[in-house]
């Protein structure tokens, strides 16, 4: 048996920290490191989708610097850049160790009183840990603390090099970027978003030995596929950047690009004294089809000009990519700028080519424009039988028939023009069954507005048909007039209601029919919007319209009414919570069991604001005792008798109450719900002195029941407004 050895104070304090058998501390050693240097890595592809490279990029150096970091081989101050161009995702991180830095790993085993019999012999406990280990008993060290002695093991791992585990480091970042759909190619196995031609992974000046997708990685990089036909030699990672753009005609950092691109469109736009129609999504998009950008500006003919503008709009961005431009009022003027991939040695010839290009499309723009307008949207209102609404819910025609049915009762409950609204309900999908439509699906509504314009339908009825799908998305502007906000919401009520019907409601992240954006969406106008209407209501006469159309099955599900119902309002909890309400404060108000949005929001508001009051902390915590007491009881509701009170503190929280629920009641009816809490909040002194006086739970039941009367008094006129007893502290 090893002789016991000394040990520093140092050495010693430091081991008291291991406080169980068998616990592993690591301990980096302090030792003279090698120079970082930077790394570089660069998959080069065929064209990437435009739509997902800058979100691979960034995947790409975000999931490698992490697995660099858990690896140990970054120093203190590394950084990291992505770079992204159609042919090529690349990252660069600074600071990347030779090496990791050398270990020391310290177990604290058994304690010796355990380890070792009578006659000092090793018991199965200090073999077992000598033996995981993997040395003998001999070997092991003893070490002291406060509770006692115990033997200790304590050794020195190497660290590995960078050369083993850069490649080990790629291949786990590469297997997370977010590739929604991959392909193979060739005889091999490797998948990825598009084919890989070659890999470039250095380490300062030094090819890193791996194989990635396949392919062994080189420091040879190509560039601009027209521009540049040799091979590009990166003699140093650092160098990358400037090699591509030097010798490889490739601006490889997106963002640079990007803003290249922005500059220039937005210097051309002003030379014909317009203003550029820049979008991040366009920019993004754009960014992502070219590696060197030249911006160049173009005509549309004045043939055109007359076509809706979002059409043009609509040709340019979507369609062609092509960034349309504005005068300072926001109408559309006759030029376009397109950004090319290639150096404009001929810019007449490129600028012709996609005049010709938008020329043809807009051709077709206009010939739809004029060929529909020959019908009006009533005359086409038949075709719609032809278009599939849902397998068990009919035609479209049978849902706009609904759609009519039911705005125009939403109409009477809020008393809006009945006639406006039942006529753009029942026109809102005629658009569908144009040929503009057909080529520009996009402008749903939007379409329906404008033919809407040219058979003089009134301007209520056309505003509302081109706004009937808003909001399309969160953040998305709401219907500008009334009839819209009706007929947008009985679009959205008959499609959720219909839906769920059916049977066919979402699952988990499966929404195919996007219930979830449109129930947020009538929540949305029905807060937002003002339009006070119940939502249990607008799900009744919803049903009313499948039932009329003889879908008594769908129509008369009981389970899917309160499946309905519940489901929109959860949209509340993700709505306000975004909208910074606390979790606390949303439950607190669905639990007085609001059914108006427009109601639930001041509700809402009213809370959020009461519980900033000195008296909402000890209000809070009376309510949750007035509730538990309740709970228990498990009595009825009755009447206070006034006779009955046997102290000052029970008459007092009594004509408080009777005092603040005067006040209180005609602020409730009005919806004043802030003013009526603060009101509320007045009780706070009372209540906490019939609490520390009085107690409840009485031994003569009459005077017993009276006091769970009183409480329940209180309580109930909190409830009036929201259940504050679930604010937490």
């Amino acid at each position: 048996m090893a002789a016991k050895k000394k040990v520093s104070k140092k050495k010693a304090a430091a081991r008291k920290s291991t406080t169980r058998a068998g616990k592993t501390t690591t301990r980096k050693k302090t030792v003279k490191k090698s120079t970082p240097r930077s790394l570089l890595l660069e998959i080069g592809t065929e064209e990437l989708p435009s739509s997902s490279l800058r979100r691979l990029g960034e995947a790409l150096g975000k999931e490698l610097f992490n697995e660099l970091r858990e690896a140990d081989l970054t120093a203190e101050g590394a950084t990291m850049r992505w770079f992204a161009a159609p042919r090529r995702l690349a990252v660069l991180v600074s600071q990347v160790l030779d090496k990791q830095v050398d270990q020391d790993v310290e177990r604290r085993g058994p304690a010796v009183s355990a380890a070792f019999d009578d006659d000092g012999q090793p018991t199965q406990a200090a073999r077992g840990f000598a033996g995981s280990c993997g040395v003998d008993v001999d070997a092991l060290e003893r070490m002291k603390t406060d509770k006692g002695e115990w033997l200790f093991f304590r050794t020195r791992t190497a660290g590995r090099k960078a050369e083993e585990l850069v490649p080990e480091a790629v291949a786990a970042a590469v297997a997370k970027l977010p590739v929604a759909k991959r392909m193979r190619w060739g005889d091999g196995s490797a998948e990825f978003a598009r084919p890989v031609h070659w890999v470039v992974l250095l380490h300062g000046k030094a090819v890193v030995p791996a194989s990635v997708f396949d392919i062994p990685a080189d420091r040879v990089s190509r560039g601009h596929r027209f521009h540049c036909k040799k091979p590009l030699r990166i003699a140093d990672a650092d160098a990358y950047e400037k090699t591509l753009k030097s010798g490889g005609q490739v601006i490889a950092d997106f963002t640079t690009r990007r803003d290249m691109i922005q500059t220039q469109v937005e210097k051309l736009a002003a030379s014909v004294k317009g203003k550029a129609m820049l979008s991040d999504a366009l920019l993004d998009e754009v960014t992502s089809l070219v590696e060197f950008p030249n911006a160049l500006i173009g005509s549309i003919d004045s043939e055109f000009m007359s076509v809706p503008q979002e059409v043009l709009v609509s040709s340019m961005k979507d369609h062609q990519k092509y960034f349309p431009v504005v005068s300072a009022r926001g109408k559309l003027l006759p030029h376009f700028i397109t950004v090319s991939n290639l150096k404009l040695t001929n810019p007449a010839r490129v600028r012709g080519g996609n005049e010709r290009v938008l020329r043809s499309r807009l051709s077709d723009a206009r010939f739809f424009w004029d060929t529909d307008r020959k019908q009006t949207l009533a005359d086409r209102f038949d075709d719609l039988e032809g278009v599939l609404f849902h397998n068990a819910l009919g035609s479209t025609r049978q849902k706009a028939e609904r759609l009519e049915a039911l705005a125009g009762e939403l109409a009477k409950l809020t008393a809006s023009d009945e006639s406006h609204a039942r006529r753009a309900a029942k026109l809102a999908k005629v658009d569908l069954v144009t040929d503009m439509v057909g080529e520009f699906d996009e402008l749903q509504g939007t379409i329906g507005r404008y033919y809407a314009e040219h058979a003089n339908e009134p301007d209520e009825v056309s505003v509302a048909i081109g706004d009937h799908y808003r909001p399309r998305f969160a953040g998305d502007e709401l219907p500008t007039t009334d009839t819209g906000k009706l007929v947008a919401l009985a679009d959205k009520l008959d499609t959720v209601t219909g839906i769920f019907a059916a049977g066919e409601e979402p699952t988990g992240d499966r929404d195919p029919y996007g219930l979830r954006r449109a129930a947020l969406g009538i929540l949305r106008i029905l807060s937002e919007g003002g339009v006070d209407l119940d939502i249990g209501d607008c799900v009744t006469l919803a049903q009313k319209g499948y039932r009329d159309q003889g879908h008594d099955k769908l129509a008369l599900n009981p389970e899917a009414h309160g499946k309905t119902i519940n489901f929109m309002l959860d949209r509340l909890r993700a709505h306000y919570n975004a909208a910074g309400f606390g979790t606390d404060e949303i439950n607190a108000v669905r639990a007085a069991g609001s059914t108006r949005p427009l109601d639930f929001e001041r509700r809402l508001r009213a809370v959020a604001t009461f519980r900033q009051l000195d008296a909402a902390g000890s209000l809070s915590s009376a309510n949750k005792r007035i509730q538990n007491i309740l709970k228990k009881a498990d009595v009825k509701a009755g009447e206070v008798d006034a006779g009955l009170f046997e102290g000052k503190e029970e008459t007092a929280l009594h004509k408080a109450l009777t005092d603040t629920a005067s006040r209180v009641g005609p602020m409730i009816d009005d919806g004043e719900y802030s003013d009526a809490l603060t009101e509320l909040a007045g009780l706070r002194e009372p209540v906490d002195s019939f609490f520390n006086e009085v107690m409840v739970m009485a031994e003569d039941p009459e005077v017993r029941r009276n006091r769970l009367n009183l409480l329940n008094a209180v309580g109930s006129q909190f409830l009036r407004i929201a259940d504050i007893s679930l604010l937490q502290d």
